[in-house]
């Protein structure tokens, strides 16, 4: 299994257990993404671990957009622990989607990745979740 070097394994029993604070904490010490990757839904041995992780995963992006940081830093993906090459397949894609970002704005220092509705009409571009849509 060859994923990205600059991916590092935190291993625990469920991702029930992630915290949305330990994924914020990642983000302030530097680390410019994060992801969780828990069993399939419906297939937790800890019944509903997954789901819990989900919605955390999902009221960080939450936090993220709030504070103007690209709420694509944080995802949360279901795979079966047998499946090393769609772990790989992840990890590589995740991977490619934060060097797209580019550097966290909280290592660099250069503020909001969001641009505001205002912020757009006075010079005319697209915000950057619109370039991307487009």
């Amino acid at each position: 299994m060859d994923y990205p070097t600059n991916v590092k394994i935190i291993r625990i029993p469920c991702t029930g257990k992630v915290d949305a604070l330990y994924l914020l904490k990642a983000l302030e010490s530097g680390v410019d993404g994060v992801y969780v990757a828990g069993c399939m839904e419906g297939d937790c041995h800890f019944l509903k671990g997954n789901i819990r992780a989900r919605k955390r995963v999902g009221y960080v992006k939450g936090i993220l957009k709030d504070l103007g940081i690209n709420p694509d830093r944080v995802e949360m993906y279901n795979l079966s622990a047998a499946d090393g090459p769609r772990f790989v397949e992840i990890a590589r894609e995740f991977t490619q989607r934060i060097r797209d970002l580019g550097p966290s704005p909280v290592k660099t220092g250069k503020g909001s990745e969001i641009r505001e509705p205002a912020e757009e009409a006075k010079d005319g571009k697209p915000g950057k979740e619109e370039k991307r849509a487009a």
